[in-house]
């Protein structure tokens, strides 16, 4: 009917204006078809371009002064198309470098702990961290502590996502210096265990030192000579005075009783040991030379380190700044055809302390090897002392001798100098002349 109503009759259409039909300016279609981003995109270009000529001729020249050639004045088309493409491609690689680079650094960092901080301050002695300054002093330290350990942590990731690409032109843009090199790990790609089994069983038969017998041979070491002493005069000054041939005589009767000791104790308890079959336990016949060479070694380092540390205390003795244990010597101020001097001479003190260390370097020199024991051979240890040692302990006996007589030199200068006169036949000479003038009574009156 004619009252129904539908949605067309309720919704009509809209009325749109008539359409303007007019050309456009060209100003109009020059607006409209402007877009900010090529503007953009033609300047990056001209930029681009721009750089590339400057490092085209910065290339150039420096080619020109290494090859000394004559300046070229124009080049082909296609080489400069080349050093123009070459240039352009290098500055690209520059830009995304540096666009991801800085990508790179922004991303956040995993802050430094603070427990690690309080545990370096628990390390600074709480003395110099008193007062205004000193505090002000540790909160820069710790901000610079912290500002270095951002830079590296930042450098560190910088390296592990970003390869730097290889290109001259790109360290002189660097402000910063290279980074250090990762150091290397151990290589964990392959199973290690079984290798280490292998190295630990041929460790253990082929160092002989690791087998129970040389720890057995430690221990007798340790327990005859760890308060031992070849020569010991410690004790001397207690007892006085003494004359330089008793001294060189008291040192050889030490030495050569210190050796029949150790030879009846130390030696004799090794021998014993050696006389069983336990001492070679796990060793093969093939083996037995190397272990046996391992044996007379450890032996002779014991005796060596006996008779090193026996010089030792006896040049300390004569130490010049402690006097507490100096032996007293004997000498006399002798007079003979004219002439006064020490007796014994200063040169013959010296001998007899020298003495000393030549009587405990040849002490223990003929202990026979534990192969030669068994064998009935003659090989001895070498226990001999190092040529330094022995250099060392007579350098120093011979300044400290020197130093302890400066005393008894100037006695004897200064004896001289009042009393020579009347002994070297000055005071006869004046007693003669004196007689020859024939001098009256009244001259001296």
């Amino acid at each position: 009917s004619s009252n129904k109503q539908t949605l067309r009759t309720l919704f009509r259409p809209a009325a749109l204006p008539s359409p303007v039909i007019s050309e456009t300016t060209p100003s109009q279609r020059k607006l409209l078809a402007y877009h900010r981003g090529k503007e953009q995109q033609e300047m990056i270009n001209q930029l681009l371009i721009g750089r590339a000529l400057e490092v085209y001729y910065e290339t150039m020249d420096e080619t020109d002064e290494r090859d000394a050639a004559p300046p070229v004045t124009e080049l082909p088309s296609t080489v400069r198309k080349y050093f123009f493409i070459k240039a352009l491609t290098i500055l690209s690689f520059q830009a995304e470098y540096f666009f991801l680079k800085k990508c790179v650094q922004s991303n956040p960092l995993v802050p430094i702990q603070q427990q690690w901080l309080r545990s370096m301050l628990a390390m600074v002695p709480q003395s110099l961290m008193k007062g205004r300054d000193r505090e002000l002093l540790t909160e820069d330290l710790l901000k610079e502590i912290v500002g270095d350990y951002e830079k590296s942590m930042q450098r560190c990731v910088l390296r592990r996502a970003l390869i730097k690409p290889d290109i001259k032109e790109l360290d002189k843009l660097e402000e910063e210096a290279p980074l250090p090199l990762l150091p290397l790990g151990l290589d964990f790609s392959s199973t290690w265990r079984n290798n280490y089994i292998k190295a630990k069983t041929q460790i253990n038969s082929t160092l002989r030192i690791l087998h129970p017998t040389m720890k057995t041979l430690l221990d007798f070491g340790y327990t005859a000579f760890f308060n031992f002493l070849v020569v010991d005069f410690s004790g001397s000054r207690l007892k006085g005075p003494v004359d330089c041939k008793s001294f060189k005589t008291d040192a050889s009767l030490s030495c050569s009783k210190a050796e029949d000791e150790i030879m009846s104790t130390w030696y004799q308890r090794v021998t014993s040991f050696f006389s069983q079959s336990e001492a070679l336990d796990g060793v093969k016949l093939d083996e037995l030379d190397s272990f046996y060479n391992c044996v007379s070694v450890l032996m002779s380092n014991q005796l060596k380190e006996l008779l090193g540390r026996t010089t030792e205390v006896f040049v300390k003795l004569f130490d010049p700044e402690d006097r507490s244990r100096l032996p007293l010597f004997k000498m006399d101020l002798t007079y003979d055809e004219n002439r006064m001097e020490f007796y014994p001479s200063l040169q013959d003190l010296e001998e007899a302390i020298l003495f000393v260390v030549d009587c405990i370097g040849q002490t223990l020199q003929n202990v026979q090897t534990i192969q030669a024991w068994l064998k009935g051979g003659t090989a001895a240890l070498d226990a001999e002392l190092p040529g330094h040692t022995v250099q060392w302990a007579k350098s120093t006996l011979q300044k400290s001798i020197r130093d302890n007589l400066e005393g008894p030199k100037e006695h004897f200068k200064g004896y001289v100098e009042s009393y020579g006169w009347l002994v070297d036949g000055t005071a006869d000479e004046k007693i003669n002349t004196f007689m020859a003038r024939q001098p009256s009574f009244d001259e001296y009156t």
